[in-house]
């Protein structure tokens, strides 16, 4: 009587199955883990920034995997957003920056070093007449001469100032400031003036303009920073990190 023979790949089949099964098994936790750390990893740094910043932001990282960064906790450089930051008083600054060569101390829980940064900011016209208030009623901006034309006593009079960086600090220069030929009151002209200045002065992250030119619509600062560290608050979000 003749034997009958297993099916021709029989166990190897099943072995091969098996181990394509693993390998499917294995990716799935490699990839839910990055995912769980870099959503724990992006929650930890932006609650950082947004203490900074007086705002939410939104944070991208570089290339690198952060299952890596839980191992080494380093980070090759974050981008950060955002649409409402709060410099000083300003409102409606908008800003992107990023931050390069991030340590996290004790995974995040005892703050970030930052090796380095920079970051471009925004200051519309429309933020900078919300953050002067009942100064002004509204504010013009000439890119062409780089000075702001700012309306007082509901319009009957302009200010015109021009930002422009001294030392490692932006100044608001008056231009001009007259109704009907004679001078505004002063009281006037220095609250809006220190008002603009000390907007532009409060730079996070220890940040120092590189550049400040009048746009179409506003303000924009170029800013660079060396070495700070992002000092973590307790009884926060990023406390808990």
């Amino acid at each position: 009587m003749t034997a009958v023979k297993p099916p021709i790949g029989g166990r190897h089949g099943t072995r091969s199955l098996w181990r394509i099964v693993l390998v499917l098994v294995l990716i799935l936790a490699v990839v839910g883990a990055e995912t769980y750390y870099r959503h724990r990893t992006t929650n930890c740094i932006a609650a950082q920034v947004e203490q900074e910043l007086g705002s939410k932001v939104s944070v991208s990282f570089g290339p690198k995997p952060l299952l890596l960064t839980a191992i080494d906790h380093r980070i090759q450089y974050i981008d950060i957003d955002s649409d409402d930051a709060e410099f000083g008083p300003a409102v409606d600054m908008k800003v992107h920056a990023r931050l390069n060569d991030i340590t996290l101390i004790d995974n995040g829980r005892s703050g970030v070093d930052i090796g380095s940064s920079s970051a471009e900011a925004a200051w519309s016209n429309e933020g900078i007449a919300q953050t002067l208030q009942t100064l002004v009623s509204g504010v013009r901006s000439d890119p062409r001469t780089g000075v702001l034309g700012i309306e007082v006593l509901g319009g009957l009079a302009e200010l015109r100032v021009q930002p422009r960086i001294v030392g490692e600090q932006i100044e608001v220069n008056t231009q001009s400031a007259q109704l009907f030929g004679f001078g505004l009151p002063t009281d006037l002209v220095d609250g809006i003036v220190d008002l603009m200045t000390k907007s532009l002065q409060s730079n996070p992250l220890g940040l120092k303009p590189t550049g400040v030119k009048v746009t179409d619509n506003g303000i924009a600062v170029t800013l660079v920073g060396g070495p700070t560290k992002l000092e973590i608050q307790h009884n926060t979000e990023a406390y808990n990190c």
